[in-house]
C-alpha cells in the first residue's frame, strides 16, 4: 500500500543524469507563454512581492537541524534516518514512513504534533498547513521573514524528502477510476515545490539516488547553495513530469478518441543511454525513454554490440512492417525501408521460421546487415536458418532457450525481447525546424480483410479468395515502403518492392526488377494513385495480375483503360498511405 503520510498522491524516479556524464538533454518541448526576452514590467507581470536587493543576505551553507522526511519509495529510508539521527537532525514524518523510522529505534515527530492538527480524511489531509508551509517558505535571508517565523512560533526546514505516490505505476497496472485518482498527489507537490521554490535555504529531495550526496554535505557542515539549486532543478522536473502524467490519464480517459488535437503539447523523456554517435559518427546522439512507454525504447537487449542510432530506427521501422500483420509474420529492413515482409506458408510446421525465409527470398542481397523483426516468438528452427546470414539486429516478443543458444554463437548480434506491453503508438510525432508536427499513426484495422469488402472493383473480376488475400497482404505491406512505394506479392510474401522513388513510374520499374521472374502472377500495391497510365502499365506489361491502389487523380479514367484493355483486375480503396 502507499504511504499514507501527507495530503494525497503519485511518483517517479529521479534518473537525471549526474554532472560527470555527457550531457545530452531530456526533450522538452512546450507552448510557452512569455518570451523571456521581452521587458518585464514589475507591476504589470510580477504577482509576488518584490524586495530590495540590499535586503537579502548571503547564505551559501545552510547546516541540517530539521527535515521532514514524507516518501512512498523507503528505498535507504534508514541509512537516511540513522544519518540525520546522527547529525542531530529533529525528524518531522508522517503515516508510515515515521512508523518506519520509529520502529527502527529512531525518534521521530510526527506532523500532527506540529500542526497541532490529526491527520484526516483517510489521510488526505496532513501537511496543507502553515505550520508546515511557512517553515518551507520563511526566506531566512530577509531579516523580517525570520523575525515573522519566530512570531508565529514556527521552526524552519533546512530539509525536505519527498516522493510522491505511485500514480504513474497504477496507471500501468490496468487500475481504472477511484483506485487511479487516490493516487493523485496534492500535499506532496506542495511541499516539493515550495522547498523548491525555497532552495536558498531549503534542500529538496525527491529520489533516494541523491541521499549520499546529501548525507556528505550534512556531515560536512551543511548543504550548499550550488546543491540546492541543482535539487530544486531536480525537484521541478519530478512534479511536471508528474503532473504531465495525471493531465494524460485524465484527457484519455475523460475527452475520448474525437477530442481536437492539444493547444498545447509537452514531451518529456530521460536519458536512457548516451550512443556512440548518431546517424553518422560526427553526429551525437542518445536514447530516451518517456514514462509509461512501451516500444522499441524500453526493449530488453539479450546480447550483442550496443545498439546505435541507425539500429534503433531500423528496428522500429521493422516492428511497424511485422506487427501490421495478424499471421505470423516477418519483416527485414535496410535503412528503414523493407528488403522482404511475408508472413507464413500455410500450414508450415514453424510459422515464424517460414515467414524469415520467404521474407529473406525476396531480396537476399539487400537483406545482408539487415534488422529483423518477428511478431512471434523467435524459434530454434528460425535461429539456424540466421547461422549464414549477416544480421545487425533480431527484434520479438520473446525466444527459445534454443535459439538464444544459436544466436550466442554470433558475438555481434543484437538480440532485443519488447516488453510484454509492447504496443504501436497512436500518434507521430516529427520534428521540424522552429517547432514540432503531431499526427494520428497510420494504423490498420485487425480486421481488414472487413475492409477490403468496401474496395471499389473498377477493372477486370473480383478475384478468388487467395488472390484477394495476396491484394490485401500487399496493401498492408505497402504502408511500411517509403514514398513512393510498389509492393509485388505473391502467396502473402512480398517478391519485388519499388520505394523511394521521386516519381511512381521508376518505383513500378524498381519493383519489377527486383521481382525478376517471379513478377508474372503476382499482385501489386501502390501507396497513392497513379498520376499516369505509365506506372501501371509498366506493371502490366510485366505480369501483374492484379493492382490495388488508392484512385484520386484526374486521370485515373485512363489509369483504369489501361487495366481493363489488359484484363487485369483494379481496386480503388479511397485511402492513401504516403510513408516518408
Amino acid at each position: 500500500m502507499p504511504d499514507q503520510r501527507r495530503d494525497d498522491a503519485a511518483t517517479a524516479a529521479d534518473d537525471h543524469p549526474t554532472d560527470s556524464e555527457p550531457q545530452l538533454p531530456a526533450p522538452s518541448l512546450t507552448a510557452q507563454g512569455l518570451d523571456s526576452s521581452e521587458p518585464r514590467q514589475q507591476g504589470d507581470l510580477m504577482a509576488g512581492p518584490s524586495h530590495d536587493p540590499s535586503l537579502y543576505r548571503d547564505r551559501d551553507v545552510v547546516p541540517v537541524r530539521r527535515a521532514l522526511v514524507s516518501v512512498s519509495d523507503k528505498t535507504d529510508l534508514l541509512s537516511l534516518a540513522e544519518a540525520l539521527a546522527e547529525a542531530g537532525v529533529e525528524i518531522v514524518s508522517t503515516g508510515s514512513t515515521a512508523a518506519t523510522i520509529r520502529d527502527a529505534g529512531f525518534a521521530v515527530t510526527d506532523v500532527a504534533a506540529v500542526t497541532g492538527f490529526p491527520e484526516s480524511l483517510d489521510g488526505r489531509v496532513k501537511t496543507l498547513h502553515p505550520a508546515v508551509h511557512a517553515g518551507l517558505l520563511a526566506d531566512l535571508r530577509l531579516a523580517h521573514h525570520e523575525n515573522q517565523l519566530a512570531d508565529l512560533g514556527i521552526q524552519p526546514f533546512e530539509l525536505v524528502v519527498v516522493n510522491l505516490y505511485p500514480f504513474v505505476e497504477t496507471v500501468a497496472s490496468g487500475a481504472q477510476g477511484d483506485d487511479v485518482v487516490e493516487q493523485i498527489d496534492i500535499g506532496g507537490p506542495a511541499m516539493v515545490r515550495a522547498s523548491a521554490k525555497n532552495y536558498a535555504n531549503v534542500a529538496i529531495v525527491v529520489s533516494p539516488e541523491s541521499y549520499g550526496s546529501v548525507i556528505e554535505a550534512i556531515r560536512a557542515g551543511g548543504t550548499s547553495l550550488a546543491q540546492r539549486r541543482e535539487l530544486a532543478a531536480r525537484a521541478f522536473a519530478h512534479t511536471a513530469e508528474y503532473d504531465r502524467a495525471v493531465a494524460t490519464w485524465f484527457a484519455d480517459e475523460t475527452l475520448g478518441e474525437d477530442v481536437d488535437l492539444p493547444a498545447h503539447l509537452t514531451i518529456r523523456a530521460e536519458r536512457l543511454s548516451t550512443l556512440r554517435y548518431g546517424e553518422n559518427m560526427h553526429q551525437r546522439a542518445a536514447i530516451y525513454t518517456r514514462t509509461g512507454g512501451h516500444g522499441i525504447a524500453q526493449a530488453t537487449q539479450l546480447q550483442g554490440k550496443e545498439m546505435s542510432y541507425n539500429n534503433y530506427v531500423d528496428a522500429d521501422a521493422a516492428l511497424r512492417a511485422a506487427f501490421d500483420l495478424v499471421k505470423p509474420a516477418v519483416a527485414i529492413i535496410k535503412h528503414a525501408n523493407p528488403c522482404g515482409i511475408a508472413v507464413s506458408a500455410p500450414n508450415a510446421l514453424d510459422p515464424i521460421a517460414s515467414a524469415h525465409l520467404r521474407a529473406h527470398a525476396c531480396d537476399p542481397v539487400s537483406a545482408f546487415g539487415g534488422v529483423i523483426a518477428a511478431n512471434r516468438k523467435v524459434t530454434l528452427k528460425m535461429a539456424e536458418n540466421l547461422r549464414d546470414i549477416f544480421t545487425e539486429v533480431i527484434v520479438a516478443p520473446d525466444f527459445e532457450p534454443e535459439a538464444l543458444e544459436v544466436f550466442r554463437l554470433k558475438n555481434n548480434l543484437r538480440v532485443l525481447k519488447l516488453p510484454d506491453d509492447w504496443k504501436q503508438e497512436p500518434m507521430d510525432v516529427r520534428l521540424i525546424s522552429g517547432g514540432l508536427l503531431l499526427q494520428d499513426a497510420d494504423r490498420f484495422p485487425d480486421d481488414i480483410e472487413s475492409v477490403a469488402t468496401d474496395w471499389e472493383l473498377v477493372s477486370g473480376e473480383r478475384p478468388e479468395a487467395d488472390a484477394m488475400t495476396n491484394l490485401i497482404f500487399a496493401w498492408k505491406t505497402c504502408r511500411a515502403v517509403k514514398s513512393n512505394a510498389i509492393v509485388l506479392a505473391k502467396d502473402s510474401a512480398t517478391v519485388g518492392i519499388g520505394m523511394g522513388q521521386v516519381n511512381r513510374v521508376d518505383s513500378c520499374r524498381l519493383a519489377v526488377e527486383r521481382a525478376g521472374d517471379r513478377v508474372q502472377g503476382a499482385v501489386a500495391a501502390s501507396d497513392a494513385f497513379f498520376p499516369f497510365a505509365d506506372g501501371p502499365q509498366v506493371l502490366i506489361d510485366a505480369g501483374v495480375s492484379a493492382i490495388v491502389q488508392p484512385g484520386g487523380s484526374v486521370r485515373d479514367e485512363e489509369v483504369v483503360k489501361a487495366a481493363r484493355d489488359a484484363g487485369v483486375t483494379m481496386f480503388f480503396t479511397r485511402e492513401r498511405h504516403f510513408f516518408h
